[in-house]
Formats: C-alpha cells, sequence, structure tokens
C-alpha cells in the first residue's frame, strides 16, 4: 500500500467505507474519465492532507429550474463511496442545501466572491425574455451569473436548463443556457434532465486531479459522456433494425420491440444512459418504456416535442435533418 492509500484510508474508515469498495469506485471512475487510478488517489489524498484550506471551493447557483440536479447532487451522497469524491468539495453557497439563511447566507456568497478561484456551478435557465422572470433577492439572476463568472476558475452549468435552455427555453421567459449568457466563457455543460449523478462526480474529479476541464464536443459537453448516440447501446436496437416497432402498448407481444415510432429520441440523442444507467445503476428511460425524450441535446425541449407521438413524425424529422447535416446547435 503506498502513501496516497494510507491517508485514503483514514476517511474510509470513518465512513464505514471498505477499502476493496472504495478501490474498485476509484478503478470505475479512472475507466470513466481516463484517468489513472493512482492520479485520481493521489489528488484525494492531498486533499484530504490539506484539511478545509485544500477542499475546491464552490459557488452554487438556482435560476429557472426544479431543483431535480440539485436531488442528483444529494443523491450522490449514498453510496458514501461517491462522498468520499464530494467531500473535497468545499459548498461554500448553494441555496437550497446550506444551513445558512438571510444576511449570513448572502455574506458567504460574496465572501467567496472576494476570494475568487471557486468552481461556479449553475443549475437552472435564465431569462432572455425580461430580467423579471427570475428574480433572486431582487436582482437579476442574470446580473448573479454574470457577477459571479467574474473570478470562477471554472463553470459548469449542470441540467438541461443552464445548458441550453430546457423547458424554459419554450416558455414565455424563452430561458437561454450559461454559454449564450457568457459567450467569451468556457462553460462545461452536463446538459441530462436532471443532471446525471455520475456525469458530476466524474467531472469533479477531472477537475480536481488535472485542474482542467475534460475534452468537450462542439456543444460543450465533456466527450466522454456524450460521445455515443443512445440508439447505439440501446436493448431494443436489433428490434429497430428487424422492423419491430411498437404499435400498441396494451400488446405484451409488442413489450421489447423499438419504441421509435411512438417519440423515442434515441438515434437522435448523445448520452451513455444505457450504459451508465440510473439509480444506481438501476435502470434509464427505454428500458422502462418511456422512450429517450432528448434531454441531452440543446434541441431539448422545444424541438423534441411532442415527446410521444404516433407513428414517430417528430423523431423521424429530427433524424432526417441530423442526417443532412441541418442541426447544429453549439453552446
Amino acid at each position: 500500500m503506498d502513501d496516497y492509500e494510507k491517508i485514503m484510508e483514514k476517511d474510509l474508515e470513518l465512513r464505514g467505507v471498505s477499502r476493496r469498495d472504495f478501490l474498485k469506485y476509484i478503478g470505475i471512475l479512472g475507466a470513466m474519465t481516463g484517468l489513472s487510478e493512482s492520479a485520481i488517489l493521489k489528488s484525494l489524498a492531498q486533499a484530504a492532507e490539506k484539511g478545509g484550506s485544500g477542499k475546491l471551493p464552490v459557488v452554487w447557483l438556482n435560476g429557472q429550474d426544479c431543483t431535480g440536479c440539485t436531488i442528483s447532487l444529494t443523491g450522490s451522497l449514498n453510496p458514501p463511496v461517491a462522498s468520499l469524491i464530494l467531500d473535497k468539495l468545499s459548498i461554500r453557497y448553494h441555496e437550497t442545501i446550506m444551513a445558512a439563511s438571510g444576511e449570513v447566507a448572502e455574506s458567504a456568497y460574496q465572501d467567496a466572491l472576494k476570494k475568487g478561484g471557486y468552481l461556479l456551478v449553475v443549475e437552472g435557465s435564465i431569462p432572455e425574455a425580461d430580467d423579471r422572470f427570475c428574480m433572486i433577492g431582487g436582482r437579476p439572476f442574470k446580473k448573479i451569473v454574470q457577477e459571479a463568472a467574474g473570478k470562477a476558475s471554472m463553470i459548469l452549468a449542470v441540467g438541461a436548463c443552464a445548458s441550453f435552455g430546457g423547458i424554459p427555453a419554450a416558455s414565455p421567459s424563452r430561458g437561454m443556457g450559461v454559454k449564450k449568457l457568457l459567450p467569451e466563457k468556457t462553460v462545461i455543460n452536463l446538459s441530462t434532465c436532471p443532471v446525471h449523478p455520475e456525469h458530476l462526480v466524474g467531472t469533479i474529479v477531472q477537475i480536481l486531479t488535472t485542474g482542467k476541464a475534460p475534452e468537450l464536443d462542439d456543444n460543450g459537453r465533456p466527450k466522454i459522456f456524450f460521445g455515443p448516440v443512445v440508439h447505439e447501446n440501446c436493448k431494443r436496437r436489433q428490434n429497430f433494425d428487424d422492423s419491430k416497432f411498437l404499435k400498441d402498448w396494451n400488446d405484451p407481444a409488442q413489450k421489447d420491440y423499438c419504441l421509435f415510432e411512438k417519440g423515442c429520441k434515441g438515434p437522435n440523442t448523445n448520452s451513455d444512459c444505457p450504459v451508465r444507467l440510473w439509480n444506481d445503476k438501476t435502470n434509464f428511460c427505454i428500458d422502462c418504456g418511456a422512450g429517450c425524450q432528448g434531454c441531452a441535446e440543446p434541441t431539448f425541449y422545444g424541438q423534441m416535442t411532442p415527446l410521444f407521438t404516433s407513428e414517430g413524425e417528430v423523431s423521424k424529422k429530427i433524424l432526417a435533418k441530423k442526417q443532412a447535416g441541418l442541426i447544429s446547435v453549439k453552446g
């Protein structure tokens, strides 16, 4: 056992996590991020040695959202192995989960801004139509994001809304993503709805280990998570190739048929959901019979509706445009 593993042993004992489970999780993170296990262990051990001063400060802002991405964050605290990663963060400001409120909370926010060097995480979209659609403490959310971005070391847009506008983009507020507001900044988009906890943890590990953002695609998403098309790894892919499309939800014989003609956006969506799975690797949309809604894409939600369609009109049109190179949305 090397020095880095010995340092981490103390954290494991405090949380009741077995060394075996921890090393298994580090192996998964290594495969997920393309980083060596030793590099991940080293960065975590160094943060543990430094204590509170060594933790990466985080300012987490909430705009037009449902707080689903925060739920994904808190869900990552269980199993406790993931909490070992998130414990290397110091969340200085988060309206939903911080203990402080009122002037004490705002004071913490201002202190973080003065010191700078924090990881800025934005959840929820920013109204483009009128600032009054989203005001925080009497201030436009747009101004708060611009202010916080000034001294941030890195910016994460978590969830579809913060990444590309999401559902609010199709509302009267015309919600927009962080990159559209801050075109001059590098913004890491983790765009599923809500953010996948492993996408968040994996990106944080990349930042803790290398101090850099992971390699991004044309839409600012980490290629390691948003490279494959959902359709490629779908368990129903063979039925698509065999033209076995579900026509009747109530026919037991069709329960495993391809959902494309019911509106599934799997062929139009880049995400590793079929491999990553959700809810501690229990399930994902298509496996439970719902069809992919395309929430990882910049065109979600407005151009993906209706989500369920007879004969898959929307899905077919989107696929045709994608194949013709007519769909190209960045940032």
